[in-house]
């Protein structure tokens, strides 16, 4: 009895793949998942998967020139489902997942790797305007509304003259109305901080000595916090 109180993991069916994965997506109100990562030679790869009673089976797939970091549908409405994705060359680029030829939305203002993405008022929130938000490597959090193209309506970074260090976690809270929001993000020497976008200040920060992954839940401003 004890044994079967604790928390267990069950793998309940197994696909190898011919990549390395960096981020995967359930898609809202389906049975299917996403996969996304890149090739040996650079390439990035997204795939599509459903899961039947037979096990797992790839939907489609879609190839680009860099390798996907990260991925989000939190800022996509149920009817449209898109695909927000972060790669290793800067870009932020929205998917249409039954078009994926170019995508809906493309911005290439990040100086580095895209670690981290999050987005809000999409399928889980009705809540204020559907935005993105992004972390990158060279230490920017840039906050996208989807309906403005190519120009963040907020940036946060290190102050002129200073090293900007790694971000490598992002996640929107806060969200229960149409005026207040914030962020919280993670970096590689432990800082955590709490943006305000309502005010566009930095409304709590903290140095926990290693580095942060930021999650939330369910919009609240309930934090998790991980070091590694």
């Amino acid at each position: 009895m004890e044994a079967l109180e604790r928390p267990q993991i069950i793998c309940h069916v197994q696909q190898a793949l011919n990549y390395t994965i960096h981020d995967v997506k359930w898609i809202p109100c389906s049975a299917k998942f996403v996969s996304l990562g890149g090739k040996s030679n650079g390439a990035g790869v997204v795939e599509i998967y459903s899961i039947s009673g037979e096990g797992i089976e790839k939907v489609s797939e879609f190839g680009k020139k860099d390798h996907f970091k990260c991925g989000t549908f939190h800022a996509s409405n149920l009817r449209d489902r898109h695909l927000a994705t972060g790669d290793f060359s800067g870009r932020l680029q929205i998917w249409d997942l039954e078009d994926t030829l170019i995508p809906v939305y493309k911005t290439e203002k990040h100086k580095g790797v895209i670690n981290a993405i999050d987005g809000v008022a999409g399928m889980t929130s009705g809540c204020g305007a559907p935005e993105i938000v992004t972390g990158c490597k060279d230490g920017s959090v840039m906050i996208w509304d989807v309906r403005q193209k190519d120009t963040p309506v907020a940036t946060f970074r290190q102050s002129e003259g200073t090293q900007g260090r790694d971000c490598w976690s992002v996640a929107f809270g806060n969200s229960y109305n149409n005026e207040e929001r914030v962020v919280a993000a993670g970096y590689d020497n432990g800082d955590i901080k709490i943006f305000d976008l309502k005010n566009m200040s930095v409304r709590w920060s903290k140095c926990v000595k290693n580095g942060v992954l930021v999650t939330r839940q369910n919009f609240t401003s309930t934090y998790y916090m991980f070091k590694f």
